[in-house]
């Protein structure tokens, strides 16, 4: 059974137990879920309605990707946690011998890059879910409104809370372009989803003030 298959309290209890995972990265990716079953939410609460017939084909599609986004947080959890324990499997191997340092710095290092992309990726999605929420802001029944800021909120703090799983990570890469490389991504992720999370609140505040 996957993590999704857990009962929620199970989730919490685990989560907050002194067993590193799930940590960090896979509750930035339960958050960033949580946002897209908001952004999906609204999109269903405009669909079917006359008054929206016109962003019809706009809803179908914001909510076909936010299920999508659902299917991948979960496989990114998993992902997540399953990188960590790779990292602490390695940090246990051998280290007597010089090819058996050898042996273990190359799996620390292997499981270190997977353990940065896996974030990567949740911040990625967490990025789309923010364009989503963006497009319900504007577009979804103004009734839902609220629901669509709170998937931006929730979408920008997990893209956040994801990155943060980045930074610990690269002073410890020794491949140093490709550590450049993460950097980069992780900038770009961080400028361009606070421009869309900044669209979010505005639209979200001037249709409740209307």
């Amino acid at each position: 059974m996957g993590v999704f298959g857990w009962s929620l309290g199970q989730f919490l209890k685990e989560a907050a137990s002194s067993s590193p995972t799930p940590g960090g990265g896979s509750v930035a990716a339960l958050t960033g879920a949580l946002a897209a079953s908001m952004a999906a939410m609204v999109a269903n609460l405009t669909l079917g309605k006359e008054k929206f017939r016109e962003v019809a084909p706009d809803m179908e599609r914001v909510r076909r990707e936010a299920e999508e986004t659902l299917e991948a947080m979960e496989k990114l959890m998993e992902a997540d946690m399953e990188a960590f324990n790779t990292y602490m499997q390695a940090l246990r191997l051998p280290k007597s011998t010089p090819e058996e340092k050898s042996f273990r710095q190359q799996k620390m290092q292997e499981a270190l890059r997977r353990a940065t992309e896996v974030p990567l990726e949740i911040a990625e999605r967490c990025f789309k879910v923010l364009e989503l929420a963006l497009e319900v802001a504007r577009k979804g029944n103004e009734m839902a409104v609220s629901d669509a800021g709170v998937a931006g909120h929730l979408a920008w703090a997990a893209l956040q809370a994801a990155l943060l799983n980045v930074d610990i990570n690269l002073p410890y890469l020794r491949d140093e372009e490709l550590a450049a490389q993460f950097r980069a991504q992780k900038e770009d992720l961080l400028e361009k989803g606070r421009k869309v999370w900044e669209r979010v609140f505005t639209a979200v505040q001037e249709k409740m003030i209307k």
